[in-house]
């Protein structure tokens, strides 16, 4: 009563305000409200959609310069490795020269370093900094002076035997400074009161060729040192513009960042060195996304804004028209009312309103013409002719639906029965029983264990027509099953106990068994289907098997098997499938271990 009352209630409010009113009130609430309402929620998911969408595009790109590191890094390593191990090096290092050709003699025996200088292009220089003080500066080699001993990354070096990764300003010929990520690392010199350590410098310009993309601002840096690597110039050799927490093993992070009073979207983003406990940050900066999500909400707003302002326009210029000519009727007929039957002879418009005037003026007609006649109107009576179009109708095949064929095959069925052929009724009955599964289960995903077992009970019937005595049955299911609490793929057993009556029972003599045990663990649901027939050799069970998994439109036998256990690949996962066991003379079994956790009514 309380729903009925509030329904009735807008048309009763609605009926106490003019007709302008009324319209107005119409469009808010039909198009003005709907529109804001919708148009919210619709920009603010849009909204959302698209700060997802670029971030989920950031993080792609951050994951691809997070892949070109690793590579580039992982093999710089790998040289350092082979560097290293050097036996000619380390005898280079070791040596003592009375003259500087002699150095030279030796040095320009070992040619490892220049061969990986001109085939990798991520390597700019190669440089090996020792304490010989026979030893010149001569190509990778290079005297330590007072300077470089003082430096935080060869006092690092002499202090740990593990390789690390830094990063070294370096001065080019035009006095311009610039950063390097650099692959240090001690060179053990055996039975030596020397140091030597091994400075393997990655190209800038090389990560710049691979890393740089034009959508998008990328910073890089190691550890907590400055960036190596940047999309701006700027923030070369200077700490990164976003926040990091250091101490966090795995940072990571994906969302606004406030950089010189902007917001930005950024992914943020760490991987470790390979067998080094340095750590790479890679920040992948959008400075656009928030003004392409702008310019596209704001597109929306407009739409939005069109889609309530047009109607609106529309709505109020209608609402003029109409209540215009409301008015005038109005007028009009309050004239007559006052016996004042001078009316005027036109009125706007060909709708109701317009019918209306001309009842009206048909009823003041009929007033001047019989005053007694106040009840009687003349309606004039306009006939359309409608021309109607001659549709030829071709007779289409009729199709047999399902329920006339049953009702067909009951018919015969109570014929038989009738004439005193109960084994043709029992037959016809039979039929249409498993013809009704079939049907149902056409095209459905599911149905349940207990159903497919009834089908199959009734498709052994049919067979036994057939067959007779040669083919017996029975059913084994474990204890507490609700069979029917088990969903199952249709048709799915059918199949496989055709193949055991035609080609296991086939030779037999005797009674022919064929057992279906059903049973479950906590994982699996278990079927067996098991026939007391000839079996198979081990070479006809290898070719059945092999049967099972290719499919060959040739084969006369085993296809249905093949499309079983595809069905429950497909459906199951590839885990799952039919198992064939068999033994000559010792009949076949057929084994289908289907997931619990896929099976179970929800």
């Amino acid at each position: 009563m309380k729903k009925s009352k509030l329904l009735n209630l807008l048309p009763e409010m609605m009926s106490k305000a003019k007709i302008k009113r009324q319209l107005y009130t119409i469009y808010m609430l039909a198009v003005f409200l709907p529109i804001v309402v919708l148009g919210g929620f619709l920009l603010f998911n849009t909204a959302k959609l698209l700060i997802n969408y670029h971030k989920d595009l950031l993080e792609s790109d951050n994951l691809r310069v997070k892949t070109i590191l690793f590579e580039i890094t992982t093999q710089t390593y790998n040289i350092s490795e082979n560097i290293s191990s050097s036996a000619v090096l380390r005898n280079i290092l070791v040596g003592e020269y009375q003259e500087r050709n002699d150095f030279l003699t030796e040095a320009n025996k070992y040619s490892d370093i220049d061969d990986y200088m001109s085939n990798y292009a991520e390597i700019d220089k190669i440089q090996i900094y020792t304490d010989n003080p026979d030893i010149d500066s001569y190509k990778q080699y290079v005297p330590v002076t007072n300077e470089i001993k003082e430096t935080e990354w060869y006092q690092k070096a002499l202090n740990q035997s593990s390789v690390f990764w830094t990063l070294i300003k370096d001065i080019d010929k035009y006095e311009n400074e610039y950063w390097n990520l650099c692959l240090v690392r001690k060179l053990s010199l055996v039975n030596s009161d020397y140091n030597s350590v091994l400075v393997i410098k990655i190209s800038d310009n090389y990560l710049r060729s691979r890393i740089e993309n034009s959508e998008y601002s990328i910073m890089i840096s190691i550890d907590e040192y400055g960036c190596f690597y940047s999309s701006m110039r700027d923030f070369y050799g200077e700490p990164q513009a976003v926040y990091i927490d250091f101490d966090e093993n795995y940072y990571s992070y994906t969302g606004n960042v406030d950089m010189e009073g902007k917001k930005y979207l950024t992914s943020v983003s760490t991987t470790h060195m390979y067998k080094s406990d340095s750590k790479i940050y890679i920040t992948t900066l959008n400075l656009h996304a928030y003004e392409n999500i702008r310019s596209i909400l704001w597109t929306c707003i407009l739409i939005l804004g069109v889609a309530i302002i047009l109607p609106g326009i529309v709505i109020h210029f209608f609402t003029d028209y109409f209540t215009g000519r409301v008015n005038t009727l109005r007028e009009e007929m309050h004239k007559a009312s006052t016996e004042d039957y001078d009316i005027i002879p036109t009125f706007r418009g060909q709708d109701e309103l317009s019918e209306a005037f001309a009842d009206l003026q048909t009823m003041v007609q009929m007033i001047k013409e019989k005053d007694a006649e106040m009840y009687e109107a003349k309606i004039n009576e306009k006939e359309l002719l409608n021309e109607q179009q001659v549709m030829e109708f071709k007779m289409l095949a009729s199709q047999i639906n399902p329920h006339f064929l049953y009702n067909i095959l009951e018919s015969i069925r109570m014929k038989a029965f009738t004439a005193g052929d109960r084994e043709v009724a029992t037959a016809i009955k039979l039929l249409g029983k498993s013809m009704r599964y079939v049907l149902e289960n056409t095209g459905t995903v599911f149905t349940t264990l207990d159903k497919e077992l009834n089908y199959i009970e009734t498709y052994i019937m049919i067979q036994r027509l057939r067959f007779g005595e040669r083919v017996n049955y029975s059913f084994q299911v474990e204890d507490g099953l609700e069979l029917e609490n088990y969903r199952i793929l249709p048709l799915l057993l059918q199949p496989i106990v055709e193949n055991a009556i035609l080609h296991g029972l086939e030779d037999q003599e005797g009674e022919g068994q064929i057992i279906i045990h059903v049973s479950a663990d906590e994982e699996n649901l278990h079927i067996i289907i098991k026939d007391n027939g000839r079996g198979m050799s081990k070479e006809e069970l290898k070719k059945v098997r092999r049967k099972l998994y290719v499919k060959n439109s040739e084969l006369k036998t085993s296809i249905g098997l093949y499309n079983i256990n595809e069905r429950i690949k497909l459906c199951y996962g590839e885990g799952h499938g039919i198992r064939i066991e068999s033994m000559l003379s010792e009949g076949t079994e057929v084994f289908i271990d289907l997931p619990l956790s896929l099976t179970e009514q929800e």
